[in-house]
């Protein structure tokens, strides 16, 4: 069993990061499946799709199994941060300049 687990961190006054984590209950660990990006002005399809997109990965793979687990919540999202900066950079930053 999984408890899903909501963290939000701003970037600046226009963009926000929702990282979608879970607490795997039979180890005690966490890890993050995905990090959702929002930028002003809010997009109600971007919401849907991200909520679409966290449910499919949950359906095709345990969280556990999708991505490393951490003892802490705040390890596991520094460390997935770290995986995904150059993927940030490149995609991101490009498409919202």
């Amino acid at each position: 069993m999984f408890k899903a687990i909501d963290v939000w961190k701003r970037v600046d006054d226009k963009t926000l990061i929702r990282y979608r984590c879970f607490h795997i209950l039979s180890t005690n660990r966490y890890c993050v499946q995905s990090a959702d990006y929002y930028k002003l002005p809010i997009d109600e399809k971007t919401i849907k799709d991200h909520d679409k997109q966290f449910l499919e990965l949950l359906f095709e793979d345990a969280p556990d199994t999708r991505a490393q687990t951490y003892q802490t919540l705040e390890e596991a999202i520094v460390r997935h941060d770290e995986d995904f900066k150059n993927f940030f950079e490149r995609y991101y930053k490009k498409v919202w300049k």
